[in-house]
């Protein structure tokens, strides 16, 4: 079950709710569990998101941390604003082949045009797999 922010845009929330964060955050089998602009959480198998060596891919964990950074995003941006992604990197730090995948969306920074997060990835035994950091541009919808 996802926590919402209680000031959160119902729009974003039924937006959020029926499409289980995207189409690409559903195959990948994220689940997001805190949603707020300065801190959200949020989960992902190892199963099914490997490369060919039986490691988790390095693009899933952009994925589900792009994920995460940009929800984050359209909360801070607020109703009738999106959030559009204009930089993101990520260094991998160790690797997993299985279990499950912890996300955590730190704010950095959280203006009026763009909002800045750094989302650290780790593993079932708490250690850190990569750090991301990601900024959004906020725009008028």
């Amino acid at each position: 079950m996802t926590t919402f922010p209680e000031n959160l845009d119902p729009e974003l929330v039924e937006r959020l709710i029926s499409s289980g964060g995207g189409e690409l955050a559903r195959k990948m089998g994220i689940e997001f569990l805190e949603l707020s602009a300065e801190h959200s959480v949020a989960t992902m198998p190892v199963e099914g998101n490997t490369q060919v060596v039986g490691i988790l891919h390095g693009g899933a964990h952009v994925v589900l941390a792009e994920s995460l950074g940009s929800v984050s995003s359209a909360i801070h941006a607020g109703p009738g604003r999106i959030a559009v992604g204009i930089e993101i990197n990520a260094s991998h730090s160790r690797s997993t082949t299985s279990g499950t995948v912890t996300a955590v969306c730190t704010a950095i920074n959280l203006g009026r045009t763009l909002a800045t997060h750094e989302i650290a990835i780790s593993d079932d035994q708490g250690r850190r797999l990569s750090t991301v950091r990601m900024t959004n541009f906020l725009k008028d919808n």
